[in-house]
């Protein structure tokens, strides 16, 4: 304002033949910031401003982070005037691949991506806004998180389309593996995401063996669904075959095949397959969490397979006003059914010579559904697989599925949306487990504990949330991190520092790093019988040097352990330990625990000062802890 005013004072003094002096041009020329007082002296360690830039600081930003927005023009979209998924692909695989290069400074290629959940379609004329940031570093390896949106130009609306994990590496000279430095996390957001990207990386390493696992335990001979076999449509009628040529725009800056347009070629004959099963325009849901088996080179043929490997029954609720939607396969009373596809499709990279044997490049699982105008899924016709390969690969799908919803609703859901008892099955070990240990690093992760109380050397901090009230104990030991790991972790031994527990049996050992437990406690004082948990304990030693050793606590619920008459059945869902060594004989041994309603009145007791128990019972700890560090029986039986 200030600036303006000098101005149109200047304009007036031009008009009546005033004299204007220099400085005054100068300053009016120039602005505010061209002040012709003595330049103001730079301040230690203060960064230079670039020209032009602005003068209100702007908040710390992660230096990995990415940030790509896209106007989706006609070129880009489908017969809908929709954004085609395989273009939005290269997209988050340009941003999430910028981002990589930058932390690691040398080419990164992409290794793998997990599970994508499209929430929404995207329209001509709205804009694509992606967000790619390195979340962890590992050896070689690092992981990229990605959020994509889309916002309306018109309305000025924003929408989360999906969000995204994907899994580059570094390369050095002639494909040599690079040593990434460390990444240090600066807001709660990145703490939290660096410390679950452990749990991720655990998660992926042990995806096949999960799908071998339930295979192995489910019937070898799987009913086929085939409706009287007349609506079922023999699968070999969707396979879909295509070769890409290679090309320098294909590639990427270091001559390799970019990995989005890899998936975004296969994103096209698997919906082109999926459009032979249904005879519709099919939506892609899902892609289901692939790896790339090697590279692809400028020159190279891909031969693309696809086929549609099952189609699955989803009941359909009707919502009223809405009518039921129409099926062309399935007569009135089975149009309450709709349907999804998973449609297997794969890439093979040829040199010059096609009889050379090919280079598998990369194997994915998309699953597609048809939609009506108003947005409701239709109903689709069954597949009759082919014997042999085509009926495994009907068994795999349902399988997948599973797995699928498995990792959708455990791990991907809010802690605040997950019931305090979760079933227990050993086809969802994995992302029970996952759950476990991620919700406790959340907790971990968050900032704003407050100190509720001190005594002597225990220390009592508080965490007030919209819905929860968590609190922490932590205490510094004179025992090494590994060794109170081991006896922490033990839950059976619980009872000699913990007076609240009577006994801990242990009920199944599902692997090295998770029990399960049934918990016996005292008497609350306001029931007349005492408390029993059935109990998920998940352990994890360090990835990384600073990561605390964790053991991590939640309910499940097990068959073989239902409630019983003489106990009233608690719940627990979220605590456990974090041990972080100070010195190789000094660790700070911390608890946590997110408080249920059950258990709430005894906490904010303690906290108020009218009790000291969980004070007292902490210090019980530590002696426990200094008594059992030199037993070389508990430290060889480690757990």
């Amino acid at each position: 304002r200030a600036t303006v005013l000098l101005s149109r004072c200047l304009l007036k003094m031009v008009k009546g033949d005033i004299i204007v002096p220099e400085e005054i041009l100068n300053f009016c020329c120039n602005g505010l910031q061209g002040s012709t007082s003595p330049p103001r002296a730079q301040e230690p360690g203060e960064r230079e401003e670039a020209p032009g830039a602005m003068a209100s600081p702007s908040p710390a930003r992660n230096p990995t982070e990415v940030q790509m927005s896209q106007l989706v023009l006609p070129c880009h979209t489908n017969h809908r005037s929709e954004l085609s998924t395989g273009q939005l692909l290269k997209w988050i695989d340009t941003a999430a691949c910028l981002s990589a290069e930058r932390h690691a400074g040398c080419p990164c290629v992409t290794a793998s991506m997990d599970d994508i959940y499209f929430e929404h379609t995207i329209s001509v004329g709205q804009v694509v806004n992606i967000k790619a940031k390195v979340n962890r570093a590992f050896n070689s390896s690092m992981e990229v998180g990605i959020q994509v949106s889309y916002e309306d130009l018109c309305s000025g609306k924003h929408c989360s389309i999906c969000k995204a994990y994907a899994t580059f590496v570094a390369q050095g000279p002639l494909g040599s593996k690079v040593r990434l430095k460390p990444l240090t996390p600066q807001t709660e957001e990145e703490k939290i995401e660096y410390s679950i990207a452990a749990e991720r990386r655990r998660m992926r390493l042990v995806h096949k063996d999960t799908l071998k696992d339930l295979l192995a335990r489910s019937p070898q001979e799987t009913e086929l669904e085939t409706r009287d076999g007349s609506g079922a449509v023999p699968a070999e009628r969707t396979r879909v075959e295509s070769v890409e040529l290679v090309l320098p725009p294909h590639a990427n800056h270091q001559g390799n095949t970019f990995g989005g347009q890899i998936m975004a070629w296969m994103e096209n004959v698997a919906t082109i397959a999926a459009s032979r099963l249904c005879h519709a325009h099919p939506t892609l849901r899902a892609i289901e969490m692939f790896h790339f088996r090697g590279p692809s080179q400028v020159g190279d043929r891909l031969v693309l397979k696809a086929i549609v490997n099952n189609a699955f029954k989803n009941r359909w609720v009707p919502v009223p006003g809405v009518p039921i939607p129409p099926s062309p396969w399935l007569s009135a009373p089975s149009s309450l059914l709709s349907g999804s596809m998973e449609v297997g499709v794969s890439a093979e990279a040829y040199g010059q010579e096609m009889s050379v044997s090919c280079r598998h490049i990369n194997s994915a699982f998309m699953t597609f559904v048809v939609l009506d105008q108003e947005g409701h899924p239709l109903p689709l016709p069954m597949v009759a697989p082919e014997p042999g390969d085509g009926e495994r690969r009907y068994r795999e799908a349902s399988a997948r599925k599973k797995i699928r919803l498995d990792r959708k609703y455990i791990v991907s859901c809010k802690q605040t949306e997950v019931p305090l008892s979760v079933p227990w099955d050993q086809s969802n070990k994995v992302y029970l487990s996952y759950n476990n240990v991620s919700a406790l690093k959340m907790l971990v992760a968050k900032a704003n504990w407050a100190l509720a109380r001190e005594k002597e050397k225990v220390r009592m901090y508080t965490l007030e949330e919209d819905k929860f009230l968590s609190f922490r104990i932590e205490i510094s030991v004179c025992i090494p991190a590994s060794r109170a790991f081991s006896l922490l972790s033990n839950l059976r031994r619980r009872h000699e520092w913990d007076s609240h527990y009577v006994s801990a049996e242990l009920v199944q050992k599902v692997d090295d790093d998770d029990m399960i437990y049934h918990v016996v406690s005292q008497k609350l004082r306001h029931e007349n019988k005492p408390q029993d948990f059935v109990i998920l304990a998940s352990r994890r030693k360090p990835c990384s040097k600073g990561d605390p050793y964790v053991v991590a606590f939640r309910s499940v619920t097990l068959p073989t352990h239902p409630a019983r008459a003489e106990f009233t059945r608690g719940e627990t869902v979220c605590s456990g330990f974090c041990i972080w060594p100070e010195s190789e004989e000094m660790s700070k041994v911390a608890y946590y625990n997110q408080a249920t309603p059950g258990y709430l009145n005894y906490v904010t007791a303690n906290v108020a000062g009218l009790s000291s128990d969980i004070c007292s019972t902490f210090e019980a700890c530590e002696k426990f802890l200094l008594k059992n560090k030199e037993d070389l029986i508990s430290r060889l039986q480690d757990f």
